[in-house]
């Protein structure tokens, strides 16, 4: 595994962030069923794997990352050598003691290498120095990798919502005690 180095990020950084390709590659996505019955109403969600592997895009605009720079509480970056390797973007202003993680990307060059996990954990030490007890993280229910790697960490499955991204894609909830 790299060297990694994590640190809050600065503004010359967001070029480098914003050219980071954010798709993923997935054989699975998390397919919704909504019942409604008389008296009750309810989401079921089922993991499907696909016929054939399919890249998944971004749910949010690289123009949207930009504009949005400054209405995040934190951004930390992930260093590998002189190259940024990926981010997270975390928000502790939305939900009372919960720092939220939005956006988590890491560069196609780099995964699979421990450095999505790595910011995740920075992300719930950063949200423990500001005294939040949960960490939610966001994410597409199409984007298998980060919906298992959500799983690995602990996070439980805690919501979601329907036509959530400018894309009009599910957001699925993933939510963490820390202590």
């Amino acid at each position: 595994m790299p060297e990694i180095q994590i640190r809050v990020a600065i503004a010359s950084d967001l070029s480098a962030l914003m050219a980071i390709d954010h798709s993923c590659q997935t054989d699975y996505v998390w397919q919704m069923d909504v019942q409604h019955e008389e008296g009750q109403m309810g989401a079921i969600f089922r993991e499907i794997r696909l016929p054939r592997s399919v890249t998944v895009s971004y749910p949010r605009s690289s123009n949207a990352l930009s504009e949005s720079w400054n209405r995040r509480s934190g951004t930390l970056v992930a260093v590998i050598g002189d190259q940024v390797a990926g981010y997270v973007r975390v928000n502790d202003a939305l939900l009372l003691h919960t720092a939220w993680i939005m956006d988590l990307a890491v560069s196609s060059r780099f995964r699979r290498q421990g450095i999505a996990s790595g910011l995740v954990l920075a992300a719930q030490s950063w949200g423990l120095q500001r005294k939040d007890h949960r960490v939610l993280i966001e994410m597409s229910s199409k984007n298998n990798p980060a919906i298992q790697l959500a799983q690995k960490l602990g996070y439980e499955f805690c919501g979601y919502n329907d036509q959530y991204y400018e894309t009009q894609d599910i957001a699925l909830f993933f939510g963490h005690f820390i202590r």
